[in-house]
């Protein structure tokens, strides 16, 4: 899910950041070029950690700007199909539950969170179980697994699905009622 990857490229440092060491200029950057975007082979750009070399720089004609080839590395959030996460519910909607975890939103569908009928209640913003009457609302920490891992351009428009389903999965209460189940 989060790695730390070594990179390198072209970067464009504008004269405003002339006034600073060449590093933090590199730096800056670079974090202006990559952070909070997503890259199709890595995922989501957290940070710009670090530069670690910088070759010698180019100028060229009519652009103020100086052209340099930089290896870095980046802290990278690179969600997995079928991958374990951990996240927090922030919104509920008739259907189904955006869970947040890392720096992206995540749907878990009502058809996804339990086999029971989920039915929405939309004054107290909750999803709630037809037979079980287990609930789902805002702020729940829950444990899910990626079923649809779908990378655009940007965060907003990425699409990320998850199910609840499984055995070890869905709230921690509910982890814990199957696992006293099994013991009975």
């Amino acid at each position: 899910m989060y790695e730390l990857i070594r990179a390198k490229d072209s970067v464009r440092i504008p004269p405003k950041y002339f006034d600073r060491p060449l590093e933090e200029s590199a730096r800056k950057a670079l974090q202006d070029k990559y952070e909070s975007k997503i890259d199709q082979e890595h995922g989501v750009v957290i940070s710009i950690t670090k530069c670690r070399d910088i070759e010698d720089g180019k100028i060229i004609q009519g652009d103020g700007s100086a052209y340099y080839n930089v290896t870095f590395d980046a802290l990278v959030f690179n969600p997995k199909l079928h991958e374990p996460v951990r996240g927090r519910v922030n919104e509920i909607v008739n259907f189904g539950a955006f869970v947040r975890f890392g720096p992206i939103d995540a749907l878990a569908h009502v058809s996804q969170i339990t086999d029971d009928y989920m039915t929405y209640n939309e004054k107290t913003e909750t999803l709630s179980g037809k037979e079980t009457d287990r609930k789902v609302k805002k702020d729940d920490e829950i444990r899910a697994r990626t079923i649809a891992v779908s990378l655009k351009n940007n965060v907003n428009d990425s699409k990320i699905n998850l199910t609840m389903k499984q055995p070890g999965l869905g709230k921690k209460e509910w982890i814990e009622e199957k696992k006293e189940e099994k013991k009975n």
